[in-house]
């Protein structure tokens, strides 16, 4: 099973946030804009980063803000921010195998253990990557476009 889009929606959004915030108010209709998701979503997702205390929001057209460093948020912080895993983790098995079968009887035995540690070491890494690598690499391979696409605007 794959995780939701909201992780990489999220990323998306805080780097938004920290690319054009100096420069505008960043809301969630420009957002929208940027990443090609409903406002609405959006707004979902900037809800749960505030709950987690990455980002800052005011009603109407205040914007979203980040509300600490980009070296303090990794990209584990954000995985766990927007609930893109449920309590179940990463990997959902089919609910029924057959007992009966000497495959659908040792499955989840041979399985649950390793796809733990897949979950694991994936959350492990996210754990090693800042927000401000993002935001460099981001700037980076973008240092054309962004000004083509900001002239533009």
């Amino acid at each position: 099973m794959q995780m939701t889009s909201k992780f990489t929606t999220a990323v998306h959004i805080l780097t938004c946030i920290d690319v054009f915030g100096d420069e505008m108010r960043v809301t969630s209709d420009f957002l929208s804009g940027s990443t090609g998701v409903n406002a609405v979503i959006i707004r979902n997702v900037l809800a749960q980063l505030r709950g987690a205390g990455i980002v800052n929001t005011r009603q109407g057209s205040g914007g979203a803000h980040l509300a600490k460093p980009l070296n303090e948020i990794t990209l584990y912080d954000i995985y766990r921010a927007v609930e893109c895993v449920d309590d179940e983790g990463l990997f959902h098995f089919h609910e029924n195998p057959n007992a009966r079968c000497p495959v659908g009887k040792n499955i989840h035995k041979v399985m649950d253990g390793r796809l733990s540690a897949v979950q694991a070491a994936m959350e492990n890494e996210l754990k090693n990557i800042t927000l401000a690598e993002i935001v460099t690499d981001t700037n980076l391979k973008s240092a054309h476009s962004f000004y083509k696409w900001r002239r533009m605007k």
